[in-house]
């Protein structure tokens, strides 16, 4: 399954209020869950015409909503899928980025692995990183803040 088919998978979990959502294919399975702490509300059935791909690494992440301000200067980098979140290229590497460290829009700051498909999440804005709200190797949802990006003048 690509990136373009757990898109379309998210979409269908939204549009129907979904928590969790269990999907096989060819031999290929995908288990998308929003929240650990809700049971699963009932099954549904996918039809099997989604394309699939190879595992990719360090494939673009989907696009994200655009950073937005949580005060005047300072935005939320938020996770554009669901997935593991991981402050390094590969264990022992040292970090994307630090508090405090400038960033540029086109930075990388993490990556959210996916079904074995690395994503890198980019800073968006200009800035300072001013908080790093996930620990390295967590569970990520759609849309949850990562990072907090000061925004000079």
């Amino acid at each position: 399954m690509d990136v373009d088919g757990i898109k379309k998978l998210l979409a269908l979990m939204n549009d129907n209020d979904l928590c969790e959502l269990e999907v096989e294919e060819e031999g290929r399975k995908v288990r998308l869950r929003k929240h650990e702490h809700h049971p699963p509300v009932g099954t549904m059935v996918v039809p099997a015409g989604l394309p699939s791909a190879a595992p990719v690494s360090a494939a673009p992440a989907p696009p994200a909503a655009a950073a937005k301000p949580v005060r005047d200067d300072v935005y939320e980098v938020k996770s554009p899928l669901v997935g593991t979140f991981y402050r390094t290229p590969k264990p022992g590497a040292p970090p994307y980025c630090e508090v405090n460290d400038r960033v540029s829009a086109e930075k990388t700051l993490c990556i959210i692995e996916a079904m074995k498909v690395m994503n890198e999440i980019k800073a968006e804005i200009e800035g300072v990183v001013e908080a790093i709200l996930i620990n390295n190797g967590e569970a990520v949802e759609f849309n949850q803040p990562l990072f907090l990006i000061r925004k000079e003048r």
